[in-house]
C-alpha cells in the first residue's frame, strides 16, 4: 500500500537509532536507515512539526528465553546516533520496554500537540518500531510507516512485520512518498 495522505497535525517518531542498537548486527545495513530516517526528521523539522526521538535504556522486567544483556555495548549505547542532530525542540522518550507509549509521556505529549497522525522509523522493525506502532493504532491515531527507514535484527520478522502486520495498522511507503507528501501538504 502506499502512503496516501499527512494529516496537518502530524509527528514523526524516531525508535532506537541509538550507538547500542545500531552496533547489532542487523538484516539490512543501519547506515542507510540512519540516512533516511535524518533526511525525514530534517523535513519535518523544517515544516514545524513535532519531532519524537526515542531512545531505550533498559528492559521490562520478567522472564524469557533469551539472555538480555548490555554487556559488551560501549558506555554510551544508549546515546542517540550523531546523525539525527538532536534538536533543543525534538521530544526526547526514553523507554524501558519495546514500545515508546508504556510508561512514558509520549501519548500526553502527541495528544498537547493535537497530533492525529504519526510516521513511524527505525529498529528494530518487529520489536520497537512494531510496538509503538500497534499502540499508536490503539491510541485511534493514523500511522504510516516509512519502510526504507526501518530494519530488524532478523530478516523473517522485518518482512513479517512489513508485509503482514503493517498494512493492517496504517499506510506502508517509502521515505520518497512520505517527503514528496510533505512538500505537498506542509509547503
Amino acid at each position: 500500500m502506499a502512503v496516501t495522505t499527512l494529516d496537518p497535525n502530524t509527528a514523526l517518531i524516531v525508535i532506537d537509532l541509538q550507538k547500542g542498537i545500531l552496533a547489532l548486527p542487523t538484516a539490512h545495513p543501519t547506515g542507510p536507515v540512519v540516512e533516511q530516517a535524518a533526511t525525514v526528521l530534517d523535513a519535518f523539522r523544517k515544516r514545524h512539526l513535532p519531532v519524537v526521538l526515542v531512545n531505550v535504556a533498559g528492559v521490562a522486567p520478567g522472564r524469557n528465553e533469551q539472555p538480555r544483556s548490555t554487556h559488551g555495548f560501549p558506555a554510551d549505547w544508549a546515546d542517540l546516533a550523531p546523525e539525527l542532530k538532536q534538536q533543543a525542540d525534538d521530544h526526547l522518550v526514553t523507554k524501558h520496554t519495546w514500545g515508546a507509549f508504556t510508561n512514558t509521556d509520549l501519548e500526553q505529549y502527541l495528544k498537547s500537540k493535537g497530533v492525529t497522525q504519526v510516521v513511524i522509523v527505525g529498529v528494530a522493525t518487529s520489536i520497537g518500531v512494531e510496538s509503538t506502532a500497534r499502540y499508536a493504532s490503539e491510541l485511534g491515531l493514523n500511522i504510516t510507516l516509512a519502510v526504507d527507514a526501518m530494519t530488524d535484527l532478523n530478516a523473517d520478522a522485518h518482512h513479517n512485520s512489513i508485509t503482514r502486520i503493517f498494512p493492517r495498522l496504517g499506510e506502508t511507503g517509502t521515505t520518497r512518498e512520505v517527503l514528496d507528501l510533505l512538500e505537498k501538504t506542509h509547503a
